[in-house]
């Protein structure tokens, strides 16, 4: 069964991606975003209705007009620093915006939600890899509003019916390996585009936030995983949905740790340019390590990732942010 899909935050960076796979695979994606963060010309002439996840009628009326059977949920702020400094915002966006989409999903008779969850719902984990079932004990506003969530997508479920699947994701990265998107986020506060920033004189110093964590080189470790990799996830947790599979939630991960130090050493690599730093303070809010356990996505989905080795990573990355091969960004 191929239908239409609502993707909110479907402009976003790893929503444009995902709207762009859906329309590949035969689906046929809408996406739903207020362009507070996307940008329009990322979906190409996928068809976009502006409006905002918390506005429950204007959810339903979008669901309605399409025929959408399904959800695809990327809307939320994102930032674990920002959610510390702004933890209303977060509190408004994020768990405003799933009680604005499931009362529109259930205004619409729409009982299928994937969402985009995060690692953040696990804080400071207490073994390595983080697996599914291990205690989630979020350290910053951020995780809190995910894992409620993906509490809320439980009761519904046991209420009204509505089936999920919540993806916890570690750190998306990369770019559409066909050159038709990158990250364009202001502020930038992701790693590696400020590390490729940093390389090609667009931006002062990358900053590193800590050097005394317990890790080999004293910086903190993340598995990256790369949105292509991450877009293909989210379509393999559709499919399950439609053939009636149980709620799931899974880690989406490559399973293997980076440090910030070994970002920086790849960088340096693939643009053959060095990436001047500034060393300073720890920031509130960030654990030594999180690496992936993905091992229940294989299972569940069949779902491996293909493109999360750096060098993958950082070669589509690359163009984005100055250096040589950059692809025109497509509209």
């Amino acid at each position: 069964m191929r239908s239409t899909v609502l993707v909110t935050g479907g402009a976003g960076f790893i929503g444009s991606q995902a709207c762009r796979l859906l329309a590949e695979q035969g689906w046929s994606p809408v996406a739903f975003d207020n362009l507070s963060t996307g940008h329009r010309d990322a979906l190409g002439e996928i068809p976009l209705v502006r409006g905002d996840v918390r506005d429950a009628p204007a959810v339903a009326a979008a669901l309605d007009r399409y025929d959408a059977s399904a959800i695809i949920h990327f809307a939320a702020k994102a930032y674990v620093g920002e959610s510390v400094v702004q933890p209303a915002d977060y509190w408004d966006n994020n768990v405003g915006g799933m009680i604005g989409l499931l009362a529109g999903a259930r205004a619409a008779g729409v009982t299928r939600i994937v969402f985009s969850s995060t690692c953040a719902t696990y804080g400071v984990p207490g073994r390595l890899p983080i697996r599914e079932n291990d205690l989630q004990r979020p350290i910053n506003p951020y995780g809190h509003t995910k894992l409620a969530c993906e509490q809320m997508l439980r009761d519904h479920e046991v209420a009204y019916g509505t089936r999920h699947v919540a993806l916890r994701y570690f750190n998306a990265a990369g770019a559409d390996p066909w050159g038709r998107m990158g990250e364009r986020h202001e502020p930038e506060t992701h790693l590696i585009p400020l590390a490729l920033r940093a390389a090609s004189g667009q931006s002062g110093p990358l900053r590193i936030f800590g050097t005394d964590y317990d890790t080999p080189d004293g910086t903190c470790i993340r598995d990256y995983i790369h949105v292509h990799d991450l877009a293909r996830a989210h379509l393999l947790a559709l499919r399950h949905l439609e053939e009636e599979g149980e709620s799931l939630a899974l880690n989406l991960g490559s399973g293997r740790g980076s440090s910030v130090r070994d970002i920086v050493a790849a960088v340096e690599t693939v643009t053959g340019r060095a990436v001047p730093v500034i060393e300073e303070a720890r920031r509130p809010g960030d654990p030594p390590v999180l690496t992936a356990d993905p091992t229940r996505a294989a299972e569940s989905l069949g779902f491996r990732a293909e493109m999360s080795d750096l060098a993958t990573i950082l070669r589509h990355a690359a163009p984005w942010f100055g250096h040589e091969g950059r692809h025109e960004q497509a509209a």
